[in-house]
């Protein structure tokens, strides 16, 4: 690739929203933001967004946190620590701070940027994408950056292509045949065609680049405004249609695909049906996310753990693993594992069976116990015997269970089952 084009990278920074909790993912936010949920066996979501960045050539990022965002900053200090200073390399860690006020955190996504753009100015930086940080894709952004610089734009949004009858769950963009965005619309009832297909909408991503000096001015005259909610979708994004030039990008043209005929996969995890059904897409003959490829990884933090162990060759009690992902430091021990995807350190004992399982880091599985159509919460022992997912009606005394018939255990469920005798 021409070194004119990397020095665009170069002078951009990628600041990736990190705060939500993920209310829709229910105890699997209990105790972690949405961005910090494991996904795909050994990452978190957070993950693909910063990945994304660093294979882009974006070597400059901050991170703001703000919902209980322990376990997301130490993710980050564990897995993301590479950066050098002396490169000019830079990953900051900015939780909400009260850094305006002592009463004030962030009170929403511009808000998040507008209290740290002291530290933006002192990355040096002409142009800054703005990331959500709980979304699952693959996604070139030097090809969005180049598209930003070469339209003028002063602001381009990052757009996937939806059926118009999905995209009522979004805000979609109307626009013109040169891709500029001549509305934008919250969840509409009757979501506007695209120039080039009436039957499909642009729907916006969360993914924004702006030039950090038009992005600035916009930033402090919008904290001025009382009458703003200070976000990027409900605030920023109209009043720049409205008054300045906003461009369409594509998802469909900067997306990482494995081959040329794969699908461009972008995902929203967030409900538990979603994210027990991408992660056990996964374990497909042919996943539509390649988590395989070494062209363009998603880094994470690995812990350094024994390879995993399947243990016992006897009728009913045979550790094995079928169209499975199984993590390092796993030992299953004549349990027979189904579509399913365990992550690190999983310890399973003998006639177990776990079919269509998300099973989260160090859960312990005695003797005994099947397991269908389940995601089970990080650290949990599922106690000997327990049956979940033929019963639907007994899971729901002490599980949830979704509309769609996946069960959501917990400790604090698990406990509460013990405690009633």
């Amino acid at each position: 690739m021409p070194t004119a084009d990397r020095r665009l990278t170069n002078r951009s920074m990628a600041f990736v929203l990190a705060g939500g909790r993920g209310s829709r993912l229910k105890e699997l936010t209990d105790n972690r933001a949405k961005p910090a949920v494991f996904f795909g066996g050994k990452s978190r979501i957070v993950d693909f967004a910063l990945s994304n960045a660093l294979n882009s050539g974006i070597r400059k990022m901050a991170i703001a946190t703000q919902y209980k965002a322990h376990s997301l900053i130490r993710h980050c200090q564990r897995g993301w620590n590479f950066f050098r200073a002396e490169r000019n390399e830079y990953l900051d860690i900015l939780p909400a701070s009260q850094r305006v006020s002592d009463t004030q955190w962030y009170l929403g996504t511009a808000d998040a940027v507008t209290q740290n753009i002291d530290i933006i100015d002192s990355y040096g930086v002409d142009y800054v994408l703005i990331l959500a940080g709980d979304h699952v894709y693959k996604m070139d952004y030097e090809i969005m950056l180049r598209q930003h610089v070469e339209t003028g734009a002063d602001v381009t949004v990052g757009c996937l292509t939806v059926p118009r009858a999905e995209a009522s769950a979004f805000g979609v963009m109307d626009t013109d045949a040169s891709g500029r965005i001549t509305a934008f619309l919250e969840k509409p009832s009757d979501p506007p065609g695209t120039p080039d297909d009436p039957n499909v909408t642009l729907a916006s991503m969360g993914i924004y680049v702006f030039d950090w000096k038009f992005l600035r001015e916009l930033l402090i005259a919008d904290s001025e405004d009382s009458n703003s909610s200070h976000d990027f979708g409900s605030d920023l994004i109209p009043h720049i249609v409205k008054n300045g030039k906003a461009m369409a990008h594509r998802f469909t043209d900067s997306c990482v695909r494995s081959t040329t005929e794969a699908p461009a996969y972008w995902r929203d995890v967030g409900t538990v049906d979603a994210f027990w059904r991408a992660n056990i897409n996964l374990t497909d003959f042919e996943p539509d996310l390649d988590l395989w490829s070494t062209d363009w990884p998603i880094w994470t933090y690995s812990e350094a753990m024994p390879p995993a162990k399947f243990i016992h060759d006897e009728a009913q009690r045979r550790g094995l693993a079928i169209s499975s992902l199984v993590s390092g430091g796993c030992i299953i021990s004549g349990t027979e594992v189904r579509n399913s995807l365990l992550f690190t350190g999983v310890h399973s004992n003998s006639y177990s069976v776990l079919d269509h399982a998300v099973i989260l880091p160090y859960v312990r599985i005695e003797r005994s116990a099947r397991l269908k159509n389940v995601v089970i919460d990080r650290g949990v022992t599922i106690p000997q015997g327990l049956v979940v997912g033929e019963d639907p009606d007994e899971d729901k005394k002490w599980f949830r269970v979704t509309d769609n018939g996946v069960t959501l255990i917990t400790k604090k469920m698990l406990q509460a089952r013990e405690a009633a005798g």
